[in-house]
């Protein structure tokens, strides 16, 4: 178990990088909250001890999109309706930034994982790997067809980057 001042450090300095993982994957403030509750919760009921702040950083981004994927797969989840998808609301033309982000949450996850890491994060697909436990050949060819989508979604060449 961790000390009070130790998970108050962690949640003061990764509080961001959890909510926005769980926005992403959840695109749910309640269940965003939930799950950024039971994350740090882990941690401080964990007994890992850290190598370095990279290694405490990729063990959180872990959980959460553990517990997000878990949570997506409940069986409550799969029954329920969103009330966004039940009010009919005009929708406002949206900006070039919001295009992007909805082109980016309409992905699948495995796709969303590794654009959110590399794009949001900052991370290289070596050390996408080793968060995601995925081999870097893959985490490359995920971040190839995870652009082609988007490219595809947001209308072409205009978007290259």
């Amino acid at each position: 178990m961790r000390s009070e001042e130790e998970v108050n450090r962690a949640v003061e300095q990764y509080a961001d990088t959890v909510r926005r993982l769980c926005m992403i994957h959840l695109k749910n403030y309640a269940d965003t909250e939930d799950i950024f509750q039971n994350v740090f919760l882990k941690y401080a009921l964990s007994s890992v001890s850290f190598e370095s702040q990279e290694h405490e950083r990729a063990w959180l981004i872990r959980v959460t999109v553990n517990a997000c994927r878990d949570l997506l797969k409940s069986f409550f989840r799969s029954r329920t309706v969103s009330i966004d998808e039940i009010m009919e609301q005009p929708a406002a033309p949206p900006s070039e930034n919001r295009e992007v982000l909805e082109a980016v949450l309409s992905l699948p996850a495995k796709y969303k994982d590794v654009v959110y890491l590399h794009y949001y994060e900052g991370y290289t697909a070596p050390e996408i790997g080793r968060i995601l436990g995925k081999n870097v050949n893959t985490v490359y060819s995920l971040l190839k067809r995870s652009r082609e989508m988007l490219r595809e979604k947001l209308g072409g060449d205009e978007y290259e980057g």
